[in-house]
C-alpha cells in the first residue's frame, strides 16, 4: 500500500521523494489523519534540510514507527509548531483526559504528548502489570488462609516451605529467582508494592507497552534476587520489590533528568512522597532482615532485592522511558546497560555455581 502510495510521488524510481511532495501527500489526506499527527509529519517534512524524504523514512512515518533520526527532526520541526498545548483543549470525554493525563504524567515533550494521545487505542490494554498484581494478591490470600496469618507471614514457622520462595539452599531451583515475587512478608509489604506498581506501572505501560515495562520489571526482579545470592548469600528472598523499586526508579529519574519538560502535577510534592514511602518499604526491609528469625538458624529475608531493582531502573529503565517509541536497538547507551547488565548476570551465575563451596559458607538448612 505505501510503495504504490509513494510512487505515485516517485515516478522515476529514485528512492526519494521530495517534501513539497510529502507536504503535498499529506494535505491530499489530512481528513484521514489525526490533526496532531499531521502537525508532527509536517514538522518532520521542514526539518529535512536536503529537501528529500527516503522510502523507508516515509513508510516509518507513515505507519507510526519512530527511529532516532525521527526525533532529532521532529524537535527541529516542533521549533516551528505555534498550535496550542494539548492541555489548552476542552470538550475532552473522560477517556480522553485520562490519555492526556497520562500523556503529562510520562512525557516530556509536547510533541510526543501529542503523538502519544492521537495514536492511543486501548488495544491492548494494560494487562501486564494487572495480570501481575492480580497474581500477587491472589497467592498472598491463599497463603493467608493456609497459615492462618496474614500481618508479618513471613514470621510463620512454614512459610518458607512454599516452592515459590528463593532459598539459599535451593538456589539450583532457577524458578525461584524469579516466583518469590508472588510470596511477600506480609500485608503491609504487599500493600505498598500493589499501591506504586499500578500508580505507576500501568500508566509506564500504557505509554511504553507491556514489552518494554515488562522487561524493566522482570529484570529488576531477576537482579534482585542474584544481587542477593551474592551481597546476602545467606537469606532467602520475597516480593515483588525489585521489580517495583526499577520502574519507580526509572520514572523519577526520567522525571530528574527531564525536569523542566515534565508538565505533571505537584512534580516535588509527589517526588517527595514517593521516595518516602519507598525508603519506608526499604528501611522495613532492614530492620526484618536483622529481626531475630522465626525459623533458625535461617535469618529473614533480605533487602538486597531493593538494591538491585534501583541499579536497573536507573541504567536499562531510563534508557526505556526516555526513547518513547524509538527502536532501543539504535541507542548505544541501551547496547551499554544490556552488556553491563549480561555482565552481572554472567558473574552471578558462575558465583552460584562455584563460590559457595570455595567459601566453604555455612548456609541455613533447606525449608523441609
Amino acid at each position: 500500500h505505501w510503495k504504490v502510495l509513494f510512487d505515485q510521488f516517485d515516478p522515476g524510481n529514485t528512492g526519494y521523494i521530495s517534501t513539497g511532495k510529502f507536504r503535498n501527500l499529506l494535505e491530499s489526506h489530512s481528513s484521514k489523519l489525526d490533526p496532531h499527527k499531521r502537525e508532527v509529519l509536517l514538522a518532520l517534512a521542514d526539518s529535512h534540510a536536503d529537501g528529500q524524504i527516503c522510502y523507508q523514512d516515509f513508510v516509518n512515518l507513515m505507519s507510526n514507527k519512530r527511529s532516532n533520526s525521527f526525533r532529532q527532526a521532529i524537535l527541529q520541526g516542533n521549533r516551528r509548531l505555534c498550535s496550542k498545548a494539548l492541555l489548552e483543549e476542552k470538550g475532552l470525554n473522560l477517556s480522553q483526559r485520562l490519555i492526556r493525563h497520562v500523556a503529562y504524567e510520562t512525557l516530556p515533550r509536547e510533541i510526543d504528548r501529542k503523538w502519544y494521545y492521537d495514536s492511543y487505542t486501548c488495544c491492548p490494554p494494560p494487562w501486564f502489570m494487572v495480570t501481575v498484581t492480580l497474581l500477587e494478591v491472589a497467592f498472598f490470600l491463599y497463603n493467608g488462609v493456609s497459615l492462618g496469618q496474614f500481618v508479618l507471614q513471613v514470621t510463620h514457622p512454614r512459610y518458607l516451605k512454599n516452592s515459590l520462595v528463593y532459598h539459599p539452599q535451593l538456589r539450583a531451583q532457577a524458578w525461584r529467582y524469579l516466583t518469590y515475587i508472588f510470596m511477600h512478608a506480609g500485608i503491609e509489604h504487599l500493600g505498598l508494592n500493589v499501591v506504586l506498581q499500578l500508580l505507576v506501572g500501568v500508566p509506564l505501560e500504557m505509554v511504553h507497552g507491556a514489552t518494554r515495562i515488562g522487561l524493566v520489571y522482570v529484570a529488576g526482579v531477576a537482579a534482585g534476587s542474584l544481587a542477593v545470592s551474592v551481597a546476602d548469600m545467606t537469606a532467602p528472598v520475597v516480593g515483588s520489590s525489585g521489580g517495583v523499586y526499577a520502574l519507580v526508579s526509572a520514572h523519577l529519574a526520567n522525571i530528574v533528568m527531564n525536569w523542566s519538560g515534565m508538565k505533571c502535577q505537584f512534580k516535588l510534592l509527589r517526588m517527595a512522597v514517593a521516595l518516602i514511602c519507598m525508603s519506608m518499604e526499604f528501611g522495613r526491609a532492614v530492620w526484618l532482615r536483622f529481626h531475630p528469625s522465626a525459623y533458625p538458624p535461617c535469618p529473614h529475608p533480605s533487602f538486597v532485592a531493593h538494591l538491585g531493582g534501583v541499579a536497573v531502573g536507573i541504567t536499562l529503565g531510563v534508557v526505556v522511558l526516555r526513547n518513547y517509541e524509538q527502536r532501543l536497538q539504535d541507542q548505544s547507551l541501551w547496547w551499554i546497560f544490556v552488556a553491563m547488565y549480561t555482565v552481572f548476570v554472567l558473574f552471578a551465575v558462575f558465583w552460584n555455581i562455584f563460590a559457595y563451596t570455595l567459601l566453604d559458607l555455612k548456609l541455613p538448612p533447606p525449608p523441609w
